[in-house]
């Protein structure tokens, strides 16, 4: 497997990549933004949440439109569709900014329009990287893309604040520019991007989306991954709420709250700069049962002691493996897929992967409430041990072997797709 240096030669990736790190940087501070400048306007913290998860709602809306129009339109214009609706957008917040007519209607207007756009956006380009990318470097790719989204989660947050200081529709000036730059960046791209042709007379959109779907729990290997990622996701994500809100009860200052949001990037940054090489020497089977456990005796020292430190330490240790697991399985994924439905595939994979995000503060949320705090913290390890045999108990997950040898186990792995009406 080749590392982070030999990808850099690759052009149409550095391109791609380049531009979508911008732009997500852009995306971060924006959404750090929309609940302030939701507040300032309303005062109603209700509001502000909600501004807060527009973006997401428009995400989930649009992924599995998203996957279709990968598989049946050319990639690069799709993505540069998107950039330029998200410059768009963001500029009719600028000028209602410099003219004092930023509304709430028009906020979440924008957050659910640019979350749509995001939806379309995420399985064109997850289709660009494999068409870039050879199967080879597929595992320090996806690393790549670990890293620019802990980056920008790292970075986000700050830069927001800073700009926001300067004036309300500033930070959406600066991620209006993202978008543009993003733009430029995707029509230098050299990769033909037409999507791969298909045999037969055109189907209906309902019978294509349906392809993706049943590709997936036709299979046990996709199968399992899904309701794991599903299940992993709300409790891990049910873990980070419980903590900090058991950390807020207990009366420590914000500042060393946020130490630990902070400490879980920046060892997220590294566990994606180490990941190739982690993935290059482990079984991608046995990394992705050993990712699943690696959060459970993390979270015994939680059950003892409500301080940011040990929430620090615990939470972020169990971050630095998750880029190396994310990227090695979700290669290996890629590389079975047959080219002419992976964006429907990809993008059905990730709207149930995300399905749960919504109640994890929920779930957190109430078990504090009904069994206070080392009580809930211990049901949340129990729960996260159960989670973790999911892929544990699947022999089609632990028998996945090394990169290098994926080109073998490919022929007893992929089936035919199955045919839809």
């Amino acid at each position: 497997m080749t590392g982070f240096r030999d990808l850099r030669s690759n052009h149409d990736f550095t391109v791609l990549w380049i531009g979508q790190t911008i732009s997500e940087l852009g995306t971060r501070v924006s959404m750090f933004v929309f609940p302030l400048v939701t507040y300032a306007i309303t005062g109603s913290a209700l509001l502000a949440g909600v501004a807060g998860g527009l973006d997401l709602l428009g995400v989930a809306l649009a992924l599995l439109p998203g996957g279709l129009l990968a598989d049946r339109v050319h990639r690069g214009r799709l993505m540069r569709a998107a950039a330029g609706a998200g410059v768009l957008l963001y500029a009719s917040l600028v000028v209602a900014g410099v003219f004092f007519e930023l509304t709430v209607p028009h906020l979440f207007a924008v957050a659910l329009l640019t979350g749509v756009c995001a939806g379309l956006f995420v399985p064109a380009e997850m289709s660009a990287v494999r068409a870039v990318v050879p199967t080879e470097q597929l595992p320090t790719a996806l690393s790549q893309q670990q890293a620019r989204q802990h980056v920008a989660s790292l970075v986000g947050g700050p830069l927001g604040g800073a700009l926001y200081a300067v004036a309300r529709w500033v930070p959406f000036l600066f991620d209006a520019v993202t978008f543009a730059i993003a733009w430029v960046l995707l029509g230098r791209i050299r990769t033909d991007l037409s999507p791969a042709p298909q045999a037969g007379p055109k189907r209906r959109a309902r019978a294509d989306i349906a392809e993706g779907w049943r590709f997936i729990w036709a299979r046990p290997f996709f199968r399992t991954l899904t309701v794991w990622g599903m299940c992993s996701n709300l409790v891990v994500n049910a873990i980070f709420t419980a903590a900090t809100v058991r950390l807020i009860q207990g009366g420590f200052a914000p500042w060393s709250i946020g130490l630990v949001e902070t400490a879980a990037g920046v060892c997220g940054v590294l566990g994606a700069l180490v990941a190739p090489r982690i993935i290059e020497r482990t079984a991608t089977g046995r990394l992705t049962v050993l990712v699943a456990w690696s959060f459970v005796p993390l979270l015994v020292p939680m059950i003892l002691w409500n301080n940011p430190a040990v929430v620090m330490i615990s939470l972020s240790a169990g971050v630095f493996l998750n880029p190396a697991g994310n990227a090695g399985i979700s290669s290996y994924k890629m590389s079975i897929t047959p080219p002419e439905i992976i964006g429907r595939v990809q993008a059905t994979g990730q709207f149930l992967g995300w399905s749960t995000l919504p109640l994890a503060p929920v779930v957190g949320g109430v078990l504090l409430a009904w069994l206070g705090g080392p009580e809930a913290m211990a049901f949340l390890t129990v729960l996260c041990a159960l989670v973790a045999l999911i892929p544990t108990l699947s022999a089609s997950v632990r028998s996945v072997p090394k990169p290098a040898e994926w080109s073998v186990s490919e022929a007893t792995t992929t089936e035919p797709v199955l045919a839809t009406a």
